[in-house]
């Protein structure tokens, strides 16, 4: 009983940790609480809650259990991703008992996660943003409202949790700028498009005053300044975001699975299929690391060998013979 308190006691230390040390974002501090109750429940079932005990043996264990979850039908419960992230957290707890004293040794270390095939982000082409940038009509305040949404998370590539969190006060439309609060409470200034700015203007002198005036009194305080809001008056959820996207997408033909993210996605991928340096969008996206934007590079083939073309000096070079007849260059389509 004494282990399984112990083990509490330092699941609470590590969550302080990662709210105070590692300053995780709101949605990345929940995955982390769920996967590690998970980890906690595993840990109870197989009386093994003492902390200096646990080896590698149960972590290994913990993996085989998750990956062997099924559904009545068989097929797995979770994704490799989802197993790969759990893994992260359980990592992320026993490193931090190693690295703090709490325990002599950190039994998760030599613990893999399971490979997650690299995926390619799914992008809108430009014909296809354009018509759900025109998918919502009419002037009414909600119609306004959908398409300051849309024509923002295309423009900036902001995250939805980013979106929804945007204040009044975050907007320079003056200066064509807005300023977002990132993962790990990470701020940075990103600019505003001419079509985004439009209709982020015509909302707020409109649309955004009409929402205000419905339910006041229901309103909390904090969503006073939200620029984006329900039909009730307050700060817009992820989910009904989430929902506006996928009904404008819809209207016009669109994969009804069609995300926010996807209009993030293609918001970077049109950047540099139009030559944007890659540090360029990493700084617009918000990315920690340049390898997370690279992602990218890799949805466009054609982009690539448009820039060797462009800047290899031997991309376009003709054939030329030495001496004894031997071909020493040859055009670049031989290389291909």
């Amino acid at each position: 009983m004494a282990g399984a308190d112990e083990l509490s006691k330092l699941l609470c230390e590590h969550d302080d940790w990662l709210v105070v040390e590692r300053g995780l974002a709101v949605n990345s501090l929940a995955a982390y609480r769920r996967d590690l109750r998970r980890y906690a429940a595993f840990l109870r079932a197989h009386d093994a809650t003492d902390p200096h005990r646990i080896g590698e043996d149960v972590v290994h264990a913990y993996v085989r259990h998750l990956e062997g979850l099924r559904h009545d039908d068989g097929g797995r419960q979770l994704a490799a991703s989802s197993v790969a992230r759990a893994v992260v957290a359980v990592r992320s707890f026993h490193r931090f008992c190693a690295r703090e004293g709490f325990v002599e040794r950190d039994p998760s270390e030599e613990v893999g996660a399971p490979t997650v095939p690299a995926g390619i982000p799914k992008a809108l082409d430009e014909e296809q943003v354009d018509r759900l940038l025109h998918a919502v009509t009419g002037d009414e305040p909600l119609a306004q409202r959908d398409r300051a949404l849309l024509e923002l998370l295309y423009g900036t590539g902001i995250r939805i949790s980013e979106a929804v969190g945007i204040d009044v006060d975050d907007l320079d439309l003056d200066d064509g700028t807005l300023r977002v609060l990132g993962k790990g409470s990470k701020e940075r200034v990103v600019p505003i498009g001419r079509g985004a700015r439009i209709a982020v203007e015509a909302y707020l002198h409109d649309g955004r005053l009409a929402l205000r005036g419905t339910r006041a009194r229901a309103r909390r305080a904090s969503d006073a300044e939200a620029v984006v809001l329900n039909a009730r008056g307050g700060r817009i959820s992820r989910q009904s975001c989430w929902a506006i996207v996928r009904r404008a997408g819809e209207r016009v033909g669109l994969d009804s699975r069609l995300s926010p993210h996807v209009l993030r996605h293609s918001c970077a991928t049109h950047m540099l299929d139009h030559g944007a340096d890659l540090r360029v969008v990493q700084e617009l996206l918000g990315h920690a690391s340049i390898s997370t934007t690279q992602v990218y590079t890799k949805v466009s083939p054609e982009r690539l060998r448009a820039a060797y073309d462009a800047a290899h000096p031997r991309a376009h070079a003709t054939a030329e013979r030495t001496r004894d007849g031997r071909v020493a260059g040859g055009k670049a389509g031989a290389a291909r």
